[in-house]
């Protein structure tokens, strides 16, 4: 039976107000197994991937060997199953699978793409939502297994379920029961203003994980061991002043595309450049974006110095208090 038509205006409402449930074709899931999974994931991944419990998830970046972003992952211990699973953006996933197989060399490690759907619940109504359809509850970072797959709490309070591709579209409609169905924005939307950077084919390589805020957010850990990246990373962390940080904007705009340049007014100064973008049924555009921070307080537009003006939104988390140098922008 084919699905009603998605009613934006009340997909929006729910994420704001109750939950809303959509399917998310733009997000992969991968998994490693075999012995020597715990090892692997550690020499590559950015957060400490041997302090993961079983039943537990963690954010992590997966960097070029100059710390820029490849891959932004939520990875995850099943209680049961493979030894890890991981989501990330659907465009790169079969890349980063063959990239990391590269590494594999003689270790007990076996990746592969399960043949798992991505379905999201998100508002602050969804873990109930999720609890009442699936019969767990799912606390953040917290992983519940049910029969068909796993759900994954996200710390901002958004629910990622993994189920079987051939029972996915059965669970939306059980889901849709308790949550108004929606489509992928309402999902980013959440993300933006919970000020996640996730990174797709787009936005690869542009991006340090500290200037997209994932240290900040619990993806990097710096009392781990090297892994791509690490060097650059943990120069930043402790010897480095970030010049710039994520941070979210309204703007009475239509949708620009990734890497979309912000300007100062009346100026051809690039400042910072859009990660993601999602049009808000209303109108205008909610967006994310890595910003000289010197640049936060002043007159910002988007795409040209005389462009639609910038509104930065609220953070919910504090960034570290910084005192970078005065550079000429």
């Amino acid at each position: 039976m084919p699905r009603p038509p998605i009613d934006p205006v009340a997909a929006f409402r729910a994420a704001r107000d109750s939950a809303f449930v959509t399917p998310l074709p733009g997000t992969g899931i991968l998994e490693a197994g075999g012995a020597d999974a715990t090892t692997f994931l550690q020499g590559q991944l950015s957060n400490d991937v041997a302090a993961l419990d079983p039943g537990r998830s963690l954010w992590a970046t997966y960097n070029t060997p100059k710390g820029r972003m490849l891959a932004t992952l939520l990875l995850w211990r099943p209680t049961v199953g493979p030894a890890y699973r991981f989501a990330l953006a659907s465009d790169v996933a079969e890349a980063i699978r063959k990239r990391l197989a590269m590494y594999v060399l003689r270790s007990k490690v076996v990746l592969g793409a399960p043949p798992l759907a991505a379905l999201g619940v998100g508002g602050p109504r969804a873990r109930e939502a999720v609890g009442t359809v699936l019969g767990v509850d799912v606390a953040p970072l917290a992983v519940a297994t049910f029969d068909a797959g796993e759900a994954i709490g996200l710390p901002d309070g958004r629910v990622l379920v993994a189920v079987a591709r051939d029972r996915a579209d059965a669970l939306f409609e059980r889901l849709a029961a308790h949550a108004a169905p929606a489509d992928e924005s309402a999902w980013r939307w959440l993300a933006i203003r919970a000020g996640v950077v996730d990174v797709r084919q787009a936005t690869q390589e542009k991006h340090i994980a500290q200037t997209a805020n994932w240290d900040v957010v619990g993806a990097v850990s710096f009392t781990k061991g090297c892994y791509p990246g690490q060097e650059i990373i943990a120069r930043m962390h402790y010897l480095g002043v970030l010049k710039e940080r994520a941070h979210p904007f309204h703007v009475e705009a239509s949708l620009p595309e990734p890497n979309t340049r912000i300007l100062l007014a009346g100026t051809d100064q690039g400042v910072g450049l859009v990660v993601d973008a999602v049009a808000l049924p209303g109108g205008g555009t909610d967006l994310i974006a890595v910003v000289h921070t010197i640049a936060l307080d002043q007159d910002l537009r988007l795409g040209s110095g005389d462009g639609p003006a910038l509104r930065r939104l609220p953070l919910p988390y504090a960034l570290p208090v910084s005192a970078p140098k005065r550079v000429k922008l």
